[in-house]
């Protein structure tokens, strides 16, 4: 077993704020990291997502090198505070956001980068977090934490061993995220092609608005011949919700992942970080209710809309709250990968949004949802679609399934490396 060395997390790391930016400076000039991508990632992406207008001095104050760990200082709920993201290279001219913290290494050395990555990850790291955190109207990570904080490291090589190895399988989560991002794209791509700009192969295979297709005016709508609009409780079978605990179950009791609006990602998947948990006898009372099985489509009701999940496997060891809709499609008449990609579109998320309600989280209730219009083709057109999609939504579930297994694998690995009970040969 690997000697074990306790530091003060001060004395490894020297703790930095943020900047403090305005509205007008957001989404423009320089590379910036958000609080949303410290917060999902292990370590930052290669290329920022986000771009803020700062000057060369704000660059400099708030830059980000190799090494640095930078952490989310706020939350609404303390087991979410304080989560880590590690950079690996250097950003030029990149900041990070004034809702983070940076820890700058002082010492070379003593702790690996991408071993820290996953140390700030472990249940060890966030349960001294926790113990330590205070909690006003929101969970907040300040000077006093840190400096009450310890780490315990292994030697640097065996850092160094683990780190490696965990960081390979991130790489490939990462990889499978980006593949599965993309085949999302792609198919609301080609769903907007066929039914927001009516280019559906004609039956010559011409697109068939540019072609010349006869359209028709409907209800002040110019559509193709022979589409109707319906109202989405015409296009489906069943609509169901979850179940919250209240005085049903308890939280926390077993292995089932009870999944709520904050697991439904904008890019069709779904995201355990963070789950609560539930045992058998607690699913067997939600699921009376959800009645989830595959091709029904996950539907989150809280702001922001837009976020759905197409159940592609069975569903056996997870369930789903109150605020998450289960919605299956009439087959007769659509296909569920249509109606999911209508859930994901523009158009819907507008009108959904303009017609949300909710003092405190603004949200759609299921009868606004059930009188939504759409255009709906002949069932004709939805199965060439169908056909068209054939090979997207079954590789995408075949990406999902490989990111369960390694996220499962990494995070049954990381505590057994960490104290020692696993080994890595060189």
């Amino acid at each position: 077993m690997s000697r074990i060395t306790k530091y003060a997390l001060s004395d490894l790391y020297e703790m930095s704020s943020g900047i403090s930016s305005t509205k007008e400076q957001a989404g423009h000039g320089a590379p910036f990291v958000s609080f949303s991508t410290v917060f999902n990632n292990y370590f930052l992406p290669d290329e920022l997502p986000d771009l803020m207008d700062t000057n060369e001095k704000e660059q400099e104050i708030y830059s980000i090198k190799a090494g640095d760990v930078l952490i989310t200082r706020t939350s609404e709920t303390i087991d979410e505070l304080a989560m880590s993201c590690v950079a690996v290279k250097d950003y030029p001219k990149a900041t990070y956001s004034g809702f983070t913290k940076r820890l700058r290494p002082k010492k070379e050395g003593i702790a690996y980068p991408k071993y820290m990555a996953f140390y700030f990850r472990s249940e060890l790291f966030r349960k001294a977090v926790t113990n330590n955190a205070f909690m006003t109207l929101r969970a907040s990570f300040n000077e006093d934490i840190f400096t009450f904080l310890d780490v315990y490291l292994p030697i640097y090589e065996e850092q160094v061993r683990i780190g490696d190895m965990l960081y390979a399988v991130e790489c490939k989560i990462q990889k499978n995220k980006e593949i599965n991002d993309y085949l999302e794209e792609m198919a609301k791509t080609i769903y907007d092609y066929w039914f927001v700009q009516f280019d559906f192969p004609n039956e010559n295979g011409k697109p068939y608005k540019s072609s010349g297709g006869k359209m028709v005016n409907s209800n002040g709508h110019i559509i193709p011949e022979g589409w109707t609009f319906c109202k989405v409780q015409d296009i489906i079978s069943n609509i169901c919700t979850g179940l919250n605990p209240r005085d049903n179950f308890k939280l926390g009791t077993g292995d089932i992942k009870y999944i709520t609006v904050k697991n439904l990602t904008p890019n069709g998947t779904l995201d355990f970080t963070g789950c609560d948990t539930i045992d058998e006898s607690a699913r067997t009372i939600v699921h009376n209710r959800s009645d989830i099985q595959i091709g029904d489509i996950l539907f989150a009701s809280i702001a922001p809309l837009g976020r759905c999940y197409l159940i592609q496997s069975e569903p056996t060891d997870w369930d789903i709250n109150e605020s998450v809709f289960s919605i299956r499609a009439n087959t007769d008449i659509i296909t569920p990968a249509f109606l999911y990609l209508y859930f994901m579109s523009d158009a819907f998320i507008k009108h959904a949004t303009s017609s949300s309600t909710g003092s405190i989280f603004k949200g759609i209730r299921i009868n606004t949802l059930l009188e939504t219009e759409l255009c709906v083709p002949p069932l004709s057109v939805i199965l060439k679609f169908k056909e068209r999609l054939a090979s997207i939504f079954p590789l995408k579930s075949k990406n999902y399934e490989e990111i369960q297994r390694l996220s499962n694998l990494r995070d049954w690995l990381l505590p057994m490396l960490m104290n020692g009970q696993a080994t890595i040969e060189d």
